[in-house]
């Protein structure tokens, strides 16, 4: 075992750990966290007691379910990955394809279970939690889970792609969903002004919806949002006010509030 963490990919794999526990911890030592929680006083212990107890079932129920699925397409020909040495432009093109595709995806289907009945049956779960969490990403229905984990099996199936643009694909999924549940908005002022970064979902557009339910659908851009009119008005108000608190409580001149 210590020659394994001592060769070069064990000690890769060391070296990212301590960085990010060290990061952490620094985080939360000089307040940086606290100074970016989007909602200061919406954490709930009962809440996020069901949301561990529904992060569990539905873990366990959708990743058997459409692991079983992945695996009968590939075994049935249906999803063919190819390893086949690719250009990184050919990786960037499938790679735009997915992510417009998943977003048009997510925003359609997302508006439609918050319709009734949807919302009641497969929904509202998700919805317990007003101030979101990392746990709450996925703490879900598992119907809701194959809606939304379903899409890249269909996207498979339809698309021939490189195991280059999967490798991107998954964590792509996986830290979106994690970073706008987060409850945090790490990413600075100017991310929210610049017209070339404006348009992708930050923790702060997903952490509105949860709170107020009824806007910002969108799941990795709000182009959808902007385009069906479903920004929250008050969007970018409350982004300024909560950068405002931010450069307050680091001069700590106010004290944090909600």
């Amino acid at each position: 075992m210590f020659e394994e963490l001592m060769s070069g990919e064990g000690l890769l794999r060391l070296w990212l750990v301590l960085f990010l526990v060290v990061g952490i911890a620094a985080g939360v030592v000089t307040g940086y966290f606290r100074a970016r929680k989007i909602q200061p006083n919406g954490f709930s212990w009962r809440v996020f007691r069901f949301e561990i107890m529904m992060a569990i079932t539905n873990t366990v129920i959708s990743s058997a379910v459409l692991g079983f699925a992945n695996e009968w397409l590939v075994a049935n020909n249906w999803i063919s990955i190819s390893a086949e040495p690719v250009s990184w432009w050919v990786v960037a093109a499938e790679y735009a394809l997915y992510f417009f595709l998943f977003d048009t995806w997510f925003y359609w289907l997302h508006r439609w279970m918050h319709t009734e009945p949807v919302y009641t049956w497969v929904h509202k779960i998700h919805h317990r939690s007003r101030a979101p969490n990392l746990v709450s990403s996925f703490s879900v229905n598992p119907l809701e889970s194959f809606i939304n984990g379903g899409f890249v099996p269909l996207f498979l199936t339809v698309f021939s792609i490189h195991e280059q643009t999967l490798a991107l694909i998954i964590p792509t999924n996986i830290i979106m969903g994690l970073y706008v549940h987060s409850g945090y908005e790490l990413l600075p002022r100017w991310w929210h002004k610049n017209w070339a970064t404006k348009w992708f979902i930050t923790a702060s557009f997903h952490d509105q919806h949860h709170k107020f339910v009824t806007t910002n659908y969108g799941g990795y851009t709000t182009l959808w949002d902007h385009l069906c009119g479903t920004v929250r008005p008050r969007y970018h108000h409350d982004l300024d006010a909560l950068y405002a608190r931010k450069d307050a409580f680091r001069s700590k001149s106010v004290p944090l509030a909600d």
